[in-house]
């Protein structure tokens, strides 16, 4: 435990260098969710009529969770990058704190995020999108986005793990792409037949959306949908505490088991 925060700490320096050794891409993915909003909020923003609310208002948060889910993708190809090319066999071979190694990665992806939200939020106001709520809640909405994205790359560095392959990692990554579309990131669900509308509404995605639409003022909660979209706040981090109790303990303990 001694050497977790060192380690840690070094371990996360360490992926903010390859961030910025490897600028373009980090601009490519920031740029993927504004260009999204662009592209959704006037081309869908014209032709779906949403009675009572701005197409783009509600668009906003919706995006903002499908970007923190998108730790899943980013999580997975990096840990099997550094698996493939032998990295973490170098690690296993110092006097490194097991556990230091995921958390690092997963810590300096929140640093990124953190820093990459920015721009989707400033495009969001340039649009027409506001906070209508109060600023603690708007606090707690991001607070909230953060927690999810660490829940999101804790199961995407033990997916990574397990793959072992760049290629592999990249196409089930990739895959990834359907989680928020399998929600109402992007459209009410209210008029979805019965056994998608269920479905959606238990995707971890739709009670965080519906949580960040709260808090920042910009949507009301549904009537008559299931519990975690009904309750978003505890939803959200009923969703995140879990998915982080389970996969970041076997993240670990995958890293920690020598192939």
């Amino acid at each position: 435990m001694s050497m977790l925060v060192p380690d840690g700490l070094a371990m996360t320096g360490r992926q903010l260098r390859r961030v910025r050794n490897n600028p373009g891409l980090a601009v490519l993915t920031q740029m993927m969710p504004v260009n999204l909003l662009l592209f959704f909020g006037y081309v869908f923003g014209s032709a779906l009529a949403m009675p009572g609310r701005e197409y783009r208002s509600f668009l906003v948060p919706g995006l903002l969770v499908a970007t923190a889910a998108g730790g899943l993708m980013t999580g997975m190809f990096q840990a099997a990058q550094d698996t493939h090319r032998g990295v973490m066999d170098r690690f296993r071979t110092m006097p490194v704190s097991r556990a230091a190694v995921p958390l690092g990665q997963a810590v300096a992806d929140l640093v990124v995020t953190t820093a990459g939200t920015v721009p989707l939020l400033v495009t969001g106001l340039a649009v027409g999108w506001r906070v209508d709520g109060s600023a603690a809640g708007a606090v707690a909405a991001v607070g909230l986005l953060l927690l999810f994205r660490f829940a999101c790359t804790c199961a995407g560095i033990w997916l990574g793990l397990l793959t072992r392959s760049e290629e592999a990692a990249g196409q089930l990554g990739a895959s990834s792409f359907v989680l928020p579309l399998l929600s109402d990131a992007y459209i009410p669900t209210d008029n979805l037949p019965g056994w998608l509308r269920t479905l959606a509404e238990w995707n971890p995605i739709s009670a965080v959306t519906t949580a960040l639409r709260d808090l920042f003022g910009n949507a009301p909660v549904p009537a008559g949908a299931a519990w975690p979209v009904a309750h978003p706040v505890a939803g959200s981090l009923a969703w995140s505490l879990a998915l982080i109790a389970v996969f970041l303990p076997l993240a670990v303990r995958r890293y920690a088991r020598a192939e």
